[in-house]
């Protein structure tokens, strides 16, 4: 492996792996390591993983409260599109990469570093989204993967490498964790040991923002959300920051048994996965905003942008966040929310989302065109038959011909 490395910047959370990436990456590449530990939402207190980095004798570390700009720059502008990997997914994870991966070029430059690094394995999908991610905004960036480089390739040996080194190892990580976690403000991701057959369903301490749909309160519960240009901004007239809006959603939706999802997919490289998900303010939010674009957008714009989601969706899901193309996407789909305002009135119930009332003061419907009683006259129900006999003309072509060839 190269040696030319004076200095990396390391995403950091403080746990065991990363904690043990950080001593490698000091033992392997004798450089000075900077850690940067990123706020997005997780639910966990991050001022241990400052100190865990004092204690390793890291001089530079930066850890940031990134969750307003992970909603408002990342997350808002992924559900502009209505995006859905393989038409379930909310994209939890794949969307907080690029953010992480912006951050550390970032601080890489700042600090005068030649190289980042990152914890993702080997086998997964996040190593192609830090790295592409990097790549993109810094050509000449060096990227350090351990998990491809060295020899701990089991729980026993990177246990013992952190014995060896005098890393703290917390007494529950000893033998074999249930399943991994991957957290932020719009979801969390749980997959591996207990959840690796995906024939056995997940046991229910997998989930830990929503209570079990049958456990949710048999009352239902009436949101409004208001939007503005296709971005939630309010809910029950109340505005809220990005953050605050999502963190709203969240306990409105993990109340009410809302949003978990037990996925089989298939991984950018190449490997299906059985991943359990859980992202209750999320599904809220995709709900509410069909149902504003329900009466705010074109017929042809809105069946546009369904042709392009599933592009748009794998994209974001196999790192290509700050690609060209998805940049092109984006201005396409944020010219279609201008017009994307007003409010959406949702009922919450054991596990379940709908919208049941819909305004706007852009809205495209027209009691007076749908109206079963007389209207203003502006639809001639004559017109209609013209219109048949056009559409009609080639199928009666087509049948034609058919009834020829018998």
């Amino acid at each position: 492996m190269s040696k030319d490395i004076n200095k990396v910047v390391l995403a950091y959370s403080g746990g065991l792996d990363t904690s043990i990436i950080l001593k490698w990456l000091q033992n392997e590449y004798d450089c000075e390591v900077v850690t940067f530990t990123a706020d997005l939402g997780q639910g966990e207190e991050l001022e241990p993983a400052r100190a865990k980095a004092e204690m390793m004798g890291i001089k530079e570390i930066h850890v940031e409260d990134l969750r307003e700009e992970f909603v408002r720059d990342f997350v808002f502008p992924m559900f502009r599109a209505n995006a859905l990997y393989e038409g379930v997914y909310l994209l939890g994870t794949s969307i907080a990469r690029p953010l992480i991966s912006k951050r550390l070029v970032e601080i890489a430059k700042e600090t005068g570093a030649d190289a980042v690094s990152h914890g993702a394995t080997g086998k997964g999908n996040d190593q192609v989204r830090f790295e592409l991610a990097c790549y993109a905004l810094d050509p000449g960036i060096k990227v350090i993967a351990p998990w491809r480089e060295w020899d701990l390739q089991s729980r026993t040996k990177l246990i013992e490498y952190a014995e060896k080194n005098q890393i703290p190892v917390p007494k529950d990580k000893h033998g074999e964790a249930p399943f991994s976690v991957d957290a932020n403000l719009l979801h969390t991701s749980s997959e591996g040991k207990v959840l690796e057959d995906p024939g056995v369903a997940a046991p229910e301490y997998v989930y830990q923002r929503t209570v079990a749909p049958e456990d949710a309160p048999d009352k239902a519960e009436i949101i409004t959300v208001g939007f503005e240009k296709g971005d939630a901004v309010s809910i029950d007239g109340e505005k809220l920051s990005p953050a605050g809006l999502l963190t709203k959603l969240n306990l409105l939706g993990g109340r009410n048994g809302i949003g978990r999802l037990d996925l089989v997919e298939n991984r950018y490289v190449g490997m299906k996965s059985r991943g359990v998900y859980e992202t209750p303010g999320g599904t809220i939010l995709l709900v509410a905003h069909r149902g504003i674009e329900s009466i705010t957008l074109d017929r042809g714009a809105a069946h546009l942008k369904d042709e392009i989601m599933p592009q748009y969706a794998q994209m974001i899901y196999n790192g290509f966040w700050f690609s060209p193309e998805r940049e092109m996407l984006q201005a396409l789909i944020d010219k279609s929310q201008t017009h994307v305002a007003g409010e959406v009135t949702l009922k919450l119930y054991k596990g379940s989302v709908s919208v049941v009332a819909r305004t706007s003061p852009f809205s495209l419907y027209s009691e007076d065109l749908v109206t079963f009683e007389e209207g203003s006259g502006t639809y001639d129900h004559h017109d209609a038959q013209g219109f048949i006999q056009l559409n009609a003309l080639r199928l009666k072509t087509y049948a034609a011909r058919n009834l020829l060839s018998k």
